[in-house]
């Protein structure tokens, strides 16, 4: 997955405006213009593509976290250079401020079935010895299953075609 992927799929889930995404980065120290966002948000085919680095995307979460539980006390938190899915995985957790019950349950909202201990190990230190890289998929299928739970529209759309099927 490419922070750009990861952006749009954000972004979808909340229904964020362009002014909404460039608050998001102002909250965390950068200053984004609207022709930046746009050119993140479009598929690598189109002409003015612009990958994402690592830096940038480290500050929409961080702006993101802001946004969802408020800003801390003190300085404000520095974007990290270099990004995995194990620190995207961490930061949209203590974004939306839920514990592992509630992640189970948005996994099972995109048919991803894990267990308590398979999603701790995530979450551990990489030295650690039962620490685990979090792989795309996974982290495609939390979006996922992200969008499905906090994108009012999505669950209404998933039902219906649940129910078309049957």
């Amino acid at each position: 997955m490419t922070n750009n992927d990861i952006l749009r799929q954000i972004r979808y889930a909340f229904e964020y405006s362009d002014d909404d995404m460039m608050a998001l980065f102002a909250s965390a120290g950068m200053e984004a213009t609207r022709s930046q966002v746009c050119d993140w948000l479009k598929k690598e085919e189109e002409d003015s593509y612009v990958k994402m680095e690592d830096k940038e995307l480290a500050t929409f979460l961080n702006g993101f976290i802001n946004e969802k539980r408020g800003k801390k006390e003190g300085p404000p938190m520095r974007p990290e250079d270099n990004l995995n899915n194990n620190i995207i995985f961490r930061k949209l957790k203590i974004a939306l401020n839920i514990d592992d019950v509630e992640i189970l349950r948005i996994l099972d909202l995109a048919n991803m079935r894990v267990s308590k201990h398979e999603l701790s190990a995530f979450f551990r230190k990489p030295t650690q010895r039962q620490y685990r890289k979090c792989n795309d998929q996974f982290l495609r299928n939390f979006l996922y299953g992200m969008q499905l739970k906090y994108r009012e529209g999505a669950v209404k759309e998933k039902e219906g075609k649940v129910n078309d099927e049957l």
